[in-house]
């Protein structure tokens, strides 16, 4: 593959030969020379409707004109340019850079490992309730102007390492246009995180991204667990997580009725108030949109619990809800030997001094085998003689 020569407006510029990722539909390109801005290059051919949707977003200024401070990143990484080839053929559009090392996906958070090595050791669990702040309060915003996510999920969020996020992948979202009121639908979906409407065809809504919003805020004060994981006790042993949000299997509402995989973190550990919120969602929410908690909802919960988490005097990174008395992270840690924060504690070594010389451990004095079977021959032999005196 060799670099390409592509228009961004008036502008030429050439594309790396390698893509920085790809998809099924796209891959996103650096430009040559550049440090701030990818090209986004469809690999079939997008119509005319594509090129229209895009030149209506270009002509938009969502969210107010957010960011308001210089050290927090856009919050949508929005369309800045058409990208045509030199012939004038629409071929995608450019947009800012989000990627490591400044910026991570947001299923890099689920995980000790990812935290570990994205994050600064700040990242424990009062900095991941203010990460699903962020995604509330940016979830609020798309709504107040009219967008609808659409295709909701911890790969198209981005999140840096002062928890501000940033929704990517903005071509597939829904949204009317304010100048023609033309119709952009989204058809973009990730089952894992699509309420069962979106499953069935449906039209991306303000509900069906709360439900997602639901299932990512979840997962993000639970370690990663996903609210729907587990079987159902009646199903299928090959039941997805899909068919648990389909059948409103969910071990957070269920709890009796799922078989969850060992290590677990039980819903217990999100306060009261984020519990139930919870419980809506993934219980009569689930088929009910209109029973589902707003994004509202949970960014005013999240901000009263923020003032209310406490710190574990015993382990460094270990924080938690104000409504617990004990630290669920170091019980955690001493019933499974999984810390969901902390480095593993390396084992105590025993100095050579301290094993006594000739002692089983084998760092003493080792008996030959052979001498042994000579000693076990001579003790046969003299109970055979006692025997028969």
């Amino acid at each position: 593959m060799t670099e390409r020569l592509v228009l961004l407006g008036q502008e030429k510029v050439r594309l790396a030969a390698e893509p920085l990722k790809g998809g099924g539909q796209a891959a996103v390109f650096p430009v040559v020379g550049g440090d701030s801005t990818v090209v986004k290059i469809y690999r079939d051919p997008p119509g005319p409707d594509q090129e229209r949707r895009l030149e209506r977003m270009l002509a938009m200024s969502p969210l107010g004109g957010r960011p308001t401070e210089a050290s927090q990143p856009p919050e949508l990484a929005w369309p800045t340019a058409l990208a045509r080839s030199p012939q004038g053929e629409f071929l995608g559009y450019a947009m800012r850079r989000f990627g490591e090392p400044q910026h991570v996906q947001l299923v890099g958070l689920f995980t000790r490992a990812q935290r570990l090595r994205h994050f600064p050791p700040e990242a424990d669990w009062r900095f991941l309730l203010g990460v699903s702040w962020n995604l509330s309060f940016m979830t609020v915003r798309m709504h107040h102007d009219g967008l609808y996510i659409g295709d909701f999920s911890a790969n198209n969020v981005v999140v840096d390492t002062n928890g501000f996020v940033t929704f990517l992948d903005c071509d597939s979202i829904a949204f009317k246009d304010p100048a023609t009121a033309e119709y952009f639908p989204c058809v973009m979906q990730t089952a894992d995180y699509s309420a069962p409407e979106r499953q069935e065809g449906g039209p991306a809504t303000a509900q069906s991204d709360d439900f997602a919003l639901a299932v990512l805020v979840y997962q993000l004060l639970t370690a990663g667990n996903h609210p729907f994981g587990g079987v159902p006790r009646d199903s299928d042993s090959q039941s997805t997580v899909k068919d648990n949000i389909a059948s409103s299997a969910s071990y957070v509402v269920r709890p009796a009725d799922i078989i969850v995989p060992r290590g677990v973190v039980d819903p217990s550990v999100l306060p009261p108030a984020l519990l139930q919120l919870a419980q809506r969602a993934f219980g009569p929410g689930v088929r009910d949109a209109s029973a589902r908690p707003a994004a509202a909802e949970w960014l005013q919960a999240l901000d009263r619990e923020r003032s209310q988490v406490r710190q574990c005097p015993d382990r460094p990174r270990h924080s938690y809800g104000g409504h617990l008395t004990s630290c669920p992270w170091c019980a955690r840690a001493q019933a499974t030997g999984q810390d969901a924060f902390n480095l593993p504690e390396p084992r105590p070594s025993v100095p050579a001094a301290a094993v006594p010389a000739g002692a089983a451990a084998g760092t003493g004095q080792r008996v030959p085998v052979g001498l042994i079977v000579v000693l076990v021959i001579a003790v046969l032999v003299l109970i055979v003689v006692i025997a028969s005196s």
